[in-house]
Formats: structure tokens, sequence, C-alpha cells
């Protein structure tokens, strides 16, 4: 066996995928709705990823008084507004953005334990 028999694999990037901002066609815009656990069982939503055309404070209000919970919008200099919710409200979301003709289902992922 010589050296030029040897096959060393090369490096494989399981994220590579998702770090390209190539803005290729291929590539959808996806909206995120996540949970993220604050002390004891208190949680918080949060959804991100809306296009800039659609009014966050007036679906903030829908979705507040929809789910009864308490809300707010937060601007986050790398991800832009970003709507907060009490409380784990995923599903919730996800069906009001779908029949509210916001989203098309496909476009939402949903992140959490």
């Amino acid at each position: 066996m010589s050296v030029d028999d040897i096959q060393i694999p090369s490096t494989f990037d399981p994220f590579a995928d998702a770090n390209a901002d190539d803005g290729s066609a291929g590539t959808k815009e996806y909206v995120h709705v996540r949970v993220q656990q604050r002390n004891g069982r208190k949680s918080l939503t949060t959804v991100q990823g809306l296009k800039k055309e659609f009014s966050y404070n007036r679906i903030l209000k829908d979705l507040k008084k929809e789910f009864c919970c308490n809300g707010t919008v937060v601007e986050d200099p790398e991800l832009g507004q970003v709507i907060q919710l009490q409380g784990d409200q995923r599903k919730n979301v996800s069906n009001f953005l779908v029949q509210a003709g916001i989203v098309k289902k496909e476009h939402i992922k949903i992140h959490g334990f």
C-alpha cells in the first residue's frame, strides 16, 4: 500500500447550509416561532422573521386579544423586530398566522423543547 492509495476524508460541516446566506433562489424565508424558558414554569414565546410590510404592533394586538396574554415588540440589532408573548403560545401563534393569511404553513418553523 503506497501513500497514493490512502484517501483522507474531507471535513464535513453539517451546518454549512444553515449558515449560507447567499440569497440563492432555493432558499425560503421562514418565520421562526420559539419558546424560551424563564424562571420555574414561566416561559416566553418569540416570533421572528415576519415581513417588514406587516405592522408588528397590529399583529401583536390581535395575538394578545386572541390568546389572553401580554406581549411586546422588541427591536433586536441582529434579528430586527421580534414579537414576544407570555407563556408557551407556539401552536396558537402558528395557527393564527396561517388562518390570518400572513404566512403559509410550510414557511413556519417551530422551535423549542
